[in-house]
């Protein structure tokens, strides 16, 4: 099993998802990922959040449920968009959909619960970078769309986060430059 590289946590950017290729993490790589994604904090360890994957033939099947979504809010669409978000989930070779499990509960109310599978994202596309692939987290229409949701066995309490799409990036991208920390970081003392 491929340890992961903690020094790649300082170079995590987002790559394209039509430049992210074969092969994706296997099996193995993605336990460790979905593992060290649960490390994100979690009031009352509620684990407020599931992990779908979706490769394969798998893909050809939320373009279509995407296609019939999109159809469905927008009945008299743009064929050259319809055929764009179709393509959608054909652009990585995996796609993992972060859902968030919202649950009833008096001390954990649902906006920590929405950080928490937020933080979980953000522990997996570091952990997947860890291990050399590359990723992007998108969102957009589909991602609040009941027409998505349903085909995807979600339940009402529950909500897509994101399509992260994973995969070996065909070109690796500059870093980012990280602002000043100055202009981020204040020592507060006292009331102001």
């Amino acid at each position: 099993m491929a340890n992961l590289n903690p020094l790649h946590f300082l170079d995590r950017v987002s790559t394209p998802a039509n430049m992210l290729i074969e092969p994706a993490p296997n099996d193995e790589q993605l336990t460790q990922i979905f593992r060290a994604a649960m490390n994100a904090p979690d009031h009352k360890h509620l684990q407020p959040y599931r992990f779908i994957t979706i490769r394969g033939e798998a893909r050809q099947a939320l373009s279509e449920v995407f296609i019939n979504a999109v159809t469905i809010r927008k009945p008299d669409v743009d064929p050259d968009y319809l055929k764009k978000q179709g393509q959608k989930p054909l652009r990585s070779p995996l796609i993992v959909v972060l859902v968030a499990k919202l649950q009833d509960d008096p001390k954990v109310p649902e906006i920590e619960q929405i950080l928490c599978a937020g933080a979980v994202a953000n522990n997996l596309m570091l952990a997947n970078n860890a291990l050399g692939f590359g990723s992007i987290w998108l969102t957009g229409d589909n991602t609040y769309d009941d027409n998505v949701c349903q085909p995807l066995g979600l339940a009402s309490s529950e909500k897509i986060i994101g399509f992260i799409y994973l995969g070996t990036p065909k070109v690796k991208k500059p870093n980012r430059v990280i602002s000043d920390l100055s202009d981020k970081v204040i020592d507060w003392i006292k009331p102001l």
